[in-house]
């Protein structure tokens, strides 16, 4: 999994009024949780949107003074009215010890149920995924060659190694649509089969 560097300044003062005072001067307030002790820092806003605004998952290699750590996301605070990001809440990866991370859905390859005039709807883009360090993936992969239409893949269709999936097994993930004017698939292919016999019927006659 890909990792983004922050360069953190450490935060002694707490509360509110502090933390508006950081924002104020440009800088996210944050904290990383899961390590022997809370570590309490801030970093301009910038520093933060290779992590934050991009669909890939990745971890984030927070230096603190002299000391450095892996951790990934818990939580994002954003302000309701201009949609800044104003706190973050980090875990810290810590080795054997499981985290919980939301992992982008990556959809490969061209619907059946779509070339049949259906219509592809993405319903979960993101999972919640539960793993060790290192066995976090960077994507959940799915093949949607063979989806027809009607049909969708659910989380318990997924195939997980080394990692566990959160969402509930029912929960859809992508389906296809049937839209107006698309050819329902099992009636075509009844109606090429109908097809092939009044053909060889009429070679036997």
């Amino acid at each position: 999994m890909k990792s983004v560097e922050i360069q953190g300044n450490e935060r002694t003062n707490f509360g509110s009024k502090y933390a508006q005072l950081e924002r104020k001067a440009g800088n996210v307030p944050c904290v990383i949780y899961g390590g022997e002790a809370p570590i309490h820092f801030s970093a301009p806003t910038l520093a933060f949107k290779g992590l934050v605004y991009t669909a890939e998952a990745k971890t984030a290699k927070v230096t603190v003074g002299d000391t450095t750590v892996e951790a990934v996301i818990q939580d994002l605070q954003f302000h309701p009215v201009t949609d800044q990001l104003i706190h973050i809440d980090f875990i810290q990866l810590v080795e054997g010890k499981p985290v919980t991370i939301d992992i982008p859905v990556v959809l490969h390859g061209q619907a059946r149920g779509v070339l049949n005039g259906g219509k592809l709807k993405s319903v979960l883009r993101k999972l919640s995924v539960r793993a060790v360090p290192g066995k976090l993936p960077e994507s959940v992969d799915l093949d949607i060659n063979e989806l027809k239409i009607g049909k969708s893949i659910r989380v318990s269709d997924v195939k997980s190694e080394g990692f566990e999936i959160l969402n509930a097994s029912t929960a859809v993930i992508v389906t296809v649509k049937k839209a107006r004017g698309a050819v329902d698939e099992d009636e075509d292919e009844e109606g090429a089969e109908e097809g092939a016999e009044a053909t060889a019927e009429a070679a036997a006659e």
